[in-house]
This record gives structure tokens, C-alpha cells and sequence, in this order.
């Protein structure tokens, strides 16, 4: 077996087609995310691919983000859920992710991160993040049946409010509400670049839906990601106006209904931290939270990096960028939001 690095021009495709065929694959092991992450922002991208009697048998994103918060990383993948190694095998798994390893030591990082769903050797890692998903049917009545009931009023009462669902490609309406709530976060936006950027990459696999109130105001929006047969609503946000609305509550709803006719059968609601607002918020949806088991190889690092909010290094800093009025936010946000880790 060959393990080598992933060359662009020449790869892609047989890259691609591995991803699309293996099981344990994700929409973020996809080639474009290479691009993404060294065309857009700069970053050096150590992409691995393992080859045997001239097959693919395995592929591994990484890629190197520089930052003044989080220090010198080696990352699978950056700015995604998820990530590490995806093989034939366990043994090629392994083995890519030793090569990994090798790679982050010859660059003398701080740390390797590997955004792993299921925990690959016995590298130490953290129980912050987990993931909820769930199946879906082709028919809207029978999901509807799988809400809970309180979260079935919410939105039938949004539904009697007038609200209207619009899939379009209106980044600036999108980005105003996404860059609101990151605000209201503490946490500086992407530019926005990045979101045209994401559309011309992943094309179809990448689609926006709009909530507009009964007199046709933005109130909720969210970018999701398509996979397969999944859907996966990866970037979101919403006006001071959305939860007295049930926005998002209908938002998710019509996103649902959409991708189930789409063709979908699998609706990933994403990462959240244990026990914060999207963590209930997603239960109360009736899903489930699954641990993710983020692994580490420290270099440099001489303990586990804790990006947390609830670290103390951070909170006044983010307490701070609460304050800030939202036009300051999407104008310094970008600059400084493509040096993190995320």
C-alpha cells in the first residue's frame, strides 16, 4: 500500500468517487473542501490518499490553520463537523492517520485534530461536541408524526402567522441574519464571501432557504449542505424578530419537507456542545445526541486545546464582541474569523 499526497489537477475525481461509495464518508471529505480551504483562505492543505494495486483505499483531509487564539494546528477538517480518515479498512485507517501524525511532527504544530465520528486508536480525546441525527420519510405527515407534539404546535402556529418559506440564492439577505446571530454569540462572522464561494464549489449540494414574515421581511435563514441521500442545515441564523415568530422552528420544518422530495431520507441537525440552547433545542425535535469523538495528537501542545466559550481564556473576549454594533461585527468579523481554527 502507497499513502501520498492528494494532488489536485490529478486526484479529484477518484477522490471523489471513493467518497461518494464509502459508507463511513461525509459531505466534508469531499475534494471541493480543499479548494475551500487553501483557494479561499489560504491555508496549507497535507490532503493524504492511499492507494493499492493502483485503487483508492483510502483518503484523509488536513490542513494547517495558523491562529493567534488557538495556536498552530494540523486539522481534519477544518471549518467541519467532520473529518479523519476513511478507509477499506481499519488497518488503512490507521495507517493514514499515523502518516498523519508523522505530518504533524515533521511541521512542528502545536496539536493534530481529528474530527472523527467514531474513535480511531488510542489517541486521547474529548467528549464537548456531540451530533444529532435522524431518519426521515418521503411522506410529510408521517415526520410531522415524529415531532414532538410541542414542537408540532410551534409550527403549525408559525405556519398561521403568515411565515413563507423561499429557496433562493440572495447571499446578502442570508449573510445579514447569519452575521446577527454570531454577533449575538460573540463570535466573529465569515466573510461572505466564503458562502459564494461554497455555492460555486459544491453547486446543487449546496442550497439557502429564506423565512420571511407575512409582510415579506428575512427573519431566518439557513445554508444547508446535501450529501447522498442527507441533508445537513450547516450554517444558520435568525432577526431579533425569529423565535417570537417560531422561524426556526418552521424554518427546519420546510427544510424537511423539501429535502425529503429532494430524495433525502437522512436529516443530519449537526454539532452541538453538551447541554447548550442548540442541544436542547434539537432534542425537543425528538433527535438524539450522539457523542463525536474528537481525537488529538499534541506536538508541541503540552494538554488537550479547549476552544471552548465556557473557557475563561475566551469569555471576555467574546463578551466583548457581544457589545459590538452588528455593521463593526461584519466588517472586522472576516478579518478576523480566517484565522480560526473553527
Amino acid at each position: 500500500m502507497l499513502i501520498r499526497s492528494y494532488q489536485p489537477d490529478d486526484d479529484a475525481d477518484r477522490w471523489d468517487r471513493y467518497v461518494q461509495m464509502n459508507p463511513d464518508a461525509s459531505f466534508f471529505h469531499l475534494s471541493g473542501w480543499e479548494s475551500v480551504l487553501r483557494g479561499f483562505f489560504g491555508h496549507q492543505t497535507h490532503y493524504l490518499l492511499a492507494e493499492q494495486d493502483g485503487r483508492v483505499v483510502g483518503v484523509m483531509p488536513l490542513a494547517r490553520v495558523r491562529s493567534p487564539l488557538f495556536g498552530d494546528s494540523l486539522v481534519s477538517t477544518p471549518l467541519c463537523v467532520y473529518g479523519g480518515a476513511v478507509a477499506d479498512s481499519p488497518e488503512i485507517g490507521l495507517a493514514l492517520t499515523a502518516r498523519a501524525a508523522e505530518c504533524a511532527r515533521e511541521l512542528n504544530v502545536d496539536q493534530l485534530e481529528l474530527r472523527h465520528v467514531h474513535r480511531q486508536g488510542d489517541y486521547p480525546s474529548v467528549d464537548r461536541y456531540v451530533r444529532f441525527r435522524k431518519p426521515i420519510q418521503a411522506d410529510p405527515d408521517e415526520n410531522m408524526k415524529e415531532i414532538p407534539r410541542k414542537q408540532r404546535a410551534m409550527i403549525r402556529k408559525a405556519g398561521r402567522r403568515g411565515l413563507q418559506a423561499d429557496f433562493d440564492s440572495d447571499t446578502a439577505v442570508f449573510y445579514r441574519l447569519y452575521a446577527e446571530s454570531l454577533r449575538n454569540l460573540g463570535t466573529p462572522v465569515l466573510p461572505r464571501q466564503y458562502f459564494k464561494y461554497l455555492k460555486s464549489t459544491f453547486g446543487n449540494a449546496c442550497e439557502q432557504l429564506t423565512i420571511r414574515s407575512d409582510d415579506g421581511r428575512p427573519v431566518a435563514g439557513v445554508l444547508s449542505f446535501y450529501f447522498r441521500d442527507e441533508v445537513l442545515p450547516y450554517y444558520g441564523g435568525g432577526s431579533s424578530e425569529a423565535r417570537s415568530l417560531s422561524a426556526n422552528d418552521f424554518m427546519y420544518w420546510e427544510l424537511m419537507c423539501h429535502a425529503a422530495a429532494r430524495g433525502c431520507r437522512m436529516f443530519d441537525f449537526g454539532r452541538s456542545r453538551v447541554g447548550v440552547g442548540s442541544y436542547h433545542f434539537k432534542r425537543h425535535w425528538g433527535f438524539e445526541p450522539e457523542p463525536l469523538s474528537y481525537q488529538y495528537c499534541l506536538v508541541r501542545a503540552r494538554e488537550l486545546p479547549n476552544p471552548s466559550p465556557d473557557n475563561a481564556r475566551y469569555r471576555f473576549l467574546i463578551n466583548c464582541w457581544k457589545r459590538l454594533p452588528l455593521p463593526v461585527t461584519m466588517w472586522i468579523g472576516p478579518l478576523v474569523s480566517r484565522k480560526l481554527a473553527w
